[in-house]
């Protein structure tokens, strides 16, 4: 293979990650559905792209650095303070729901898909693994409410690790030649594993994030000295112990991410960033990688197999594990559904598989395509299903698509008051009780705190709001409410009111522009020019406009010095007016 083809083969495999995303975000898909299909086109079904040609032999090397990377993230988006709504459940979750999911996997193994026992263990193992790659990507289209998601985050990204090393040390048992001595080290290497992971990495958090503090490493060099200090704490800890190193990144990761460092979210923004891609091209490339023999080893006794583990292993471990915990059975449903499987199972499938077969155990070649057979059902149903599913449960976020508004001025009340009659769900925060009275005597509800603070991320779910309106009297701090929100919400999605004569670029007053939010309904409706236009009686009014009645003639009919803010689209969702943006209201 020449470099052209090299170069071609890693561009598509990227280019297409990249559109897949982009695809199920702008057309509300799951994006892991559309990963799997982009690989499974370029690789067994056209041939375009070989990934065992593009990395050769250090294929699984490269896949594990990149799944340590995810697992770290990840372990960044688990804090402790979740716990406080989801304590017991996780929990249980974390300590039963792994050993309940490889033994009820195993015995499916067995008796339905015909397995041997040996076979069937190291393939239970790996049914424990439902991590990061597919849950978080699911979480983000499903919008579900702050307990909920927590099950499935804790879950996915602590089962993750261990599912894997357990596949590891079942198969190292498996290969023992004194069989008496299997057990006790399988014992051994699993507790040997969980310490050495939980020192180094939790060692490994603690010592980067006391130099953060101290400020031994300068801004622009704390996310790739982080980079770095993961990627030598996973292998360190493989060294110590096969497969370790995934534990040890996902402690590293909650320990940093439960620190409260200062600058933690610029940290976070670019570790996401750096998921998003490995996610989709770790996952192109594992698809691709298939062959069409392995998809065509397929029988009905591992169709029958992956039946069983979506309809009775599944819902017997979460019902078992949480049995007595304080749990709503609505969560319990959905998690008794919702286990996609992803990146980390094919990688463990992949190396677990022909280790089995030179060790001559019956059935081994099996193993790599149920695995992937039960990846491509839990994608496709739960990925397909998991929305549909939070809303007849109700466990969607409440604040779902709503107007979030900063400044409980008398205008911004009244505003929020037409808006709740029009269907529109509103939410008014300020950190001032007396403001907030006439929303509350209004039904609005209300945020009673700093907008800003650690407080109002976890009951205001800020990252499933639609829309957020900066309308406080304080230019500089609208500004910072546009720069903080943006990243959860959206830029698109921020808007502040206009900043009247220091809004020019050239103007030393005024905020720079890149840290301001989108201008609210136009570059007169700064909050002084609202508040005289309500005391003097202006109000809010709302026109449905049709085929006999445009919006020309709407514009002619209206008094003078009229400023229309938004329009309703046909779906409900508001469109704030903005000088950025030329906007048409359509019948």
């Amino acid at each position: 293979m020449d470099e052209y083809q090299l170069s071609f083969m890693i561009v598509l495999i990227v280019v297409l990650g990249v559109a897949a995303q982009w695809l199920a975000w702008r057309f509300r898909f799951p994006a892991i559905v559309l990963l799997a299909l982009a690989g499974l086109i370029i690789g067994p079904v056209t041939g375009w792209v070989s990934p065992r040609e593009v990395f050769g032999e250090h294929m699984q090397s490269v896949v594990s650095l990149c799944v340590a990377i995810i697992l770290f993230e990840g372990g960044l988006n688990l804090h402790f303070n979740e716990l406080k709504v989801a304590a017991s459940g996780v929990r249980r979750l974390v300590y039963l729901g792994a050993p309940l999911a490889w033994f009820f996997a195993t015995l499916a193994a067995v008796f339905v898909g015909g397995l041997s026992w040996q076979v069937a263990a190291v393939f239970g193992a790996i049914m424990v693994v439902t991590g990061p790659t597919v849950i978080i990507p699911l979480l983000r289209q499903a919008r579900l409410n702050r307990r909920t998601a927590s099950y499935f985050k804790w879950e996915g990204i602590v089962n993750d690790p261990i599912g894997a090393l357990l596949a590891v040390l079942i198969l190292q048992f498996l290969v023992q030649t004194d069989q008496d001595s299997g057990w006790q080290a399988v014992v051994t290497g699993l507790s040997w594993a969980l310490a050495s992971g939980a020192f180094l990495g939790g060692a490994g958090g603690w010592l980067a994030g006391k130099a953060f503090r101290r400020g031994l490493v300068p801004e622009y060099l704390k996310s790739p000295v982080m980079l770095g200090l993961v990627l030598l704490v996973f292998v360190t800890s493989n060294l110590l112990q096969h497969e370790a190193g995934l534990l040890a990144v996902t402690v590293m990761g909650m320990v940093v991410g439960n620190m409260d460092l200062a600058g933690i979210q610029d940290m976070k923004r670019f570790k996401e960033y750096i998921t998003v891609m490995l996610v989709a091209v770790v996952f192109v490339v594992l698809t691709a990688d298939l062959q069409p023999e392995v998809l065509l080893g397929i029988t009905w006794h591992g169709i029958a197999l992956v039946a069983a583990i979506l309809f009775l292993c599944r819902p017997a471990t979460v019902f078992f594990a949480t049995l007595g915990a304080d749990m709503d059975n609505r969560d319990r449903a959905i998690l008794g559904w919702i286990a996609p499987r992803g990146i980390v199972a094919a990688a463990t499938a992949g190396v677990m598989g022909p280790r089995l077969q030179a060790a001559g155990y019956e059935g081994a070649e099996s193993l790599l395509p149920l695995v992937f057979l039960v990846i491509f059902a839990t994608i496709l149903l739960h990925g397909s299903t998991i929305g549909w599913i939070a809303r007849k449960l109700q466990l969607t976020s409440r604040n779902q698509d709503s107007i979030l508004i900063v400044g409980a001025s008398p205008w911004s009340v009244a505003f929020a008051r037409k808006l709740k009659e029009l269907g529109v769900r509103c939410l008014i925060a300020d950190s001032s009780w007396h403001n907030l009275r006439r929303a509350r005597l209004a039904g609005i509800d209300v945020f009673y705190g700093e907008i800003l603070s650690d407080f109002a991320e976890e009951s205001v779910e800020i990252g499933h709001v639609g829309t957020v309106l900066a309308a406080t009297s304080n230019d500089a701090y609208n500004a910072l409410v546009c720069m903080a929100i943006a990243p959860e919400v959206g830029r698109p999605n921020v808007f502040q009111l206009a900043m009247g004569d220091t809004q020019s670029d050239d103007d030393p007053r005024g905020v720079a522009r890149p840290l301001r939010g989108r201008v609210a309904f136009g570059t007169d409706a700064v909050f002084e020019k609202l508040w005289r236009r309500h005391v003097r009686g202006w109000t809010f009014y709302s026109t449905r406009l049709s085929e006999t009645y445009s919006y020309s003639d709407f514009l002619g009919d209206c008094p003078q010095d009229t400023m229309v803010i938004l329009r309703q689209q046909a779906d409900g969702k508001m469109v704030f007016f903005s000088p950025d943006v030329e906007i048409e209201p359509q019948a």
